[in-house]
């Protein structure tokens, strides 16, 4: 007996002066993680200060939106085509088709709207805020503009991350708009309702309670994609390589980013009652 507490006490402090060893992955995604919580940080602390570059900021928006405008339109016309062909049937087996326009509204505006218009934001547009920071980054001439006296995070993050965060609900907007013009037409191919009837529905039974909660989580996806590319592109290294991972790994964090915030999302207006 004395002999096993023996052996079981020294095994102990075997284990116990082991070194804690953390894997390397783990680390550097703890490490990640807080370099973007102080880049984050920093935006808030000195983005709202003077001087502010509003022409840089409207020049943004302008771009961003003109980017994407193109691509978010017809991919949310297919969706709402789509999805209205795909559902009608099984509506029509239970005898409940006149529900459809209701069922898609809302499916669009409350999900499929806003996080479709999301990751396609994050890949056209976070990418090609990734790539161009970080071929400013390995050019250096963002070390250039702290030469000649000009706050390059002032001018390239805070502009940017504002310009993300304000225009992704307007394109969401204009996407869950043309995804029920979509599905207007969907609806017709093999059915026939008038357009005043169809958006009658629409307007009748959602409430006005799914509407806020979409928009308020695509300003968080918004802020996320442009927070994300500038980081990634404001730190990139080892000259053209470097860019494309910077372009790659803004998409793949910014998708990651942009399932977190919607389950966290769903869980808080559940929460409050604005799934009913």
């Amino acid at each position: 007996m004395m002999a096993f507490s023996a052996g079981t006490a020294y095994k102990a402090d075997i284990y116990r002066n082991m070194p804690l060893t953390i894997p390397p992955k783990m680390k550097f995604f703890f490490e990640e993680t807080g370099h973007i919580a102080r880049f984050t940080g920093k935006f808030f602390t000195e983005g709202f200060k003077p001087r502010y570059e509003f022409q840089e900021f409207l020049r943004q928006c302008f771009l961003i939106g003109n980017k994407s405008l193109s691509l978010v339109g017809l991919t949310a016309f297919i969706l709402g085509l789509v999805l209205t062909i795909q559902l009608r049937p099984p509506l029509l087996r239970y005898g409940v088709e006149f529900e459809l326009p209701y069922i898609v509204a809302d499916s669009v505006i409350r999900e499929i709207g806003p996080v479709i218009t999301a990751l396609i934001f994050a890949g056209k547009i976070g990418s090609g805020i990734g790539a161009e920071l970080g071929s400013m980054k390995v050019t250096e001439q963002i070390d250039a503009m702290e030469v000649s006296g000009t706050n390059p995070f002032k001018y390239l993050v805070v502009t940017r991350v504002l310009a993300t965060s304000l225009m992704l609900p307007l394109l969401v907007i204009m996407s869950c708009s043309i995804s029920l013009l979509g599905a207007y037409i969907g609806y017709n191919i093999k059915g026939q309702i008038s357009f005043e009837l169809f958006f009658g529905q629409i307007f009748q039974w959602l409430p006005f309670s799914a509407i806020i909660p979409s928009l308020i989580k695509t300003l968080f996806f918004g802020f996320a994609v442009g927070m994300v590319g500038c980081y990634r592109g404001y730190h990139s290294t080892k000259g053209t390589e470097g860019v494309g991972r910077a372009a790659n790994a803004t998409v793949v964090i910014s998708s990651f980013l942009i399932f977190l915030i919607d389950l966290v999302a769903v869980q808080i207006t559940d929460l409050l009652g604005f799934t009913s």
